[in-house]
């Protein structure tokens, strides 16, 4: 019913919505970057932790293991974008035929509705069980040391991670955009290579910057509030020097 001109305007005012959630949620990064530095120093003071040496072989430990469990907390997240998606297109298949065919069935949206609560449900649960028992598991198995080695490593490394994501994301949709409005010239509209290339990264895009980035954002808080709860548990299962009490 609209004219074409309709979706220029709105892939414009998309485009424009991406740039400023991007700015947003920076401030959010922010704010949980904080929240979570304040956390870490009250973790510090109820455990007695007084220093965080890097030379410490427990401290590196648990900085290499908070380093990287904001990766695979976001690659888990991702792909379970992608499942539920993928479940919700099978869905979606098996009904159109019967939708459209001689049966005239009545569209099913409970049961697509139902696919995507499971689905989040259910994916999410690996992702908090990694966030909850991560420090817990650093704590109590390896000393309060490591512990706070994991949550200096998980701050900094979520801080990046959700940075790039968040903007990574946005970029990637405004480029399909961009190509699609003849940007790079009339030869690359849709049905060229490069926008066929612009659908795949948005496709990656939106999850990036919709799902992994701001989750990275509780990652950061999550952790430290679950350390600092279990603070007094943590140093006592810990040794003198901050190490595991069975070493």
């Amino acid at each position: 019913g609209l004219p074409e001109t309709v979706r220029g305007l709105t892939d414009c005012l998309d485009a424009a919505g991406n740039t400023t959630a991007a700015i947003g949620k920076g401030f959010a990064i922010g704010s949980a970057a904080l929240v979570s530095l304040a956390l870490f120093g009250a973790f510090t003071v109820r455990a007695n932790v007084t220093t965080v040496d890097i030379l410490n072989p427990w401290v590196f430990t648990g900085l290499l293991f908070g380093a990287m469990m904001p990766y695979a907390f976001a690659a888990w997240t991702m792909k379970s974008v992608g499942q539920a998606a993928n479940d919700m297109v099978k869905e979606c298949l098996a009904q159109f035929p019967k939708i459209m065919g001689p049966e005239k069935m009545a569209p099913d949206y409970e049961r697509c509705i139902r696919i995507s609560t499971e689905a989040s449900l259910r994916e999410m649960l690996a992702p908090g069980a990694l966030v909850i028992l991560s420090p817990l598991v650093a704590g109590m198995g390896f000393g309060k040391n490591c512990c706070a080695g994991l949550l200096s490593g998980s701050l900094v490394s979520s801080v990046q991670l959700a940075i790039s994501m968040s903007n990574t994301g946005g970029a990637w949709d405004n480029s399909k955009k961009y190509i699609s409005a003849g940007g790079l010239g009339k030869e690359y509209v849709k049905g060229s290579e490069a926008h066929k290339n612009s659908v795949t990264g948005d496709t990656v895009g939106d999850p990036l910057k919709d799902t992994s980035g701001p989750a990275l954002n509780i990652v950061m808080k999550l952790t430290a509030i679950i350390s600092l709860v279990f603070g007094t548990a943590i140093a006592e299962y810990s040794n003198a020097e901050g190490g595991p009490f069975w070493a």
